[in-house]
């Protein structure tokens, strides 16, 4: 899969190198040279150019790319032009564009771009999640619904997932198991050591009374 950043703030370069690091390919724009040598050594391909119109998008071989993120932070109007340029002339490619306002939030949805992202937001919601959850928080699917991370019970240890039989007692699945640094999938007839972590998922009160009684 080709990605393309236009835009390389603080977020664009973190996007990129991170894309890089999943052994993406990455074709890296902007129009600040200082912002492109940043990348260059990450990324695929990093251009110094302006996008303002088709034809430079064309120019940076635009057709070839599966997915657009438009990181772009201060330029509002550059930013929504170019989403209505790929949406209209380059209809195969998904776009993802950053909105740094509500107002260019619901320009962006207009044009009906595939993904309108708002980081600094989203950030402040996942870290007030993490500081609140009194378990130790991987995923919040809803308000109520998350995947925790809770040490073994002693009195699970030796015995399989199957044996403690979770989802009766607790309403909650065991997913995984953390092992120091690396998260392993698991069965119903893996047995439990002393120094795992179990990965479960469920309504977060059945987690935290899961957590205490533990």
């Amino acid at each position: 899969m080709k990605f393309c950043i236009i835009g390389l703030g603080r977020f664009g370069q973190q996007l990129a190198r991170s894309l890089a690091e999943h052994e993406a390919e990455v074709l890296a724009i902007d129009a600040d040279e200082h912002e492109i040598a940043a990348v260059q050594n990450y990324v695929t391909q990093a251009i110094c150019t302006e996008i303002v119109d088709a034809a430079s998008l064309e120019a940076i071989g635009i057709e070839e790319i599966d997915i657009v993120v438009i990181a772009i932070g201060e330029n509002i109007a550059q930013s929504i032009l170019i989403a209505a340029i790929i949406k209209k002339r380059f209809k195969h490619i998904k776009v993802v564009a950053r909105a740094t306002s509500q107002t260019q939030e619901e320009i962006l949805n207009l044009l009906k771009v595939d993904q309108v992202i708002r980081p600094e937001e989203e950030a402040a919601i996942d870290l007030a999640d993490t500081l609140s959850s009194p378990f130790h928080n991987l995923a919040r699917l809803s308000k109520t619904f998350s995947v925790g991370l809770i040490q073994v019970p002693e009195h699970f240890i030796s015995k399989t997932v199957k044996e403690f039989d979770l989802y009766n007692s607790y309403r909650l699945n065991c997913i995984a198991v953390k092992r120091d640094t690396e998260f392993v999938s698991i069965n119903e007839n893996y047995t439990l050591l002393d120094y795992d972590e179990l990965v479960v998922s469920g309504r977060n009160e059945d987690i935290v009374a899961f957590d205490k009684e533990k």
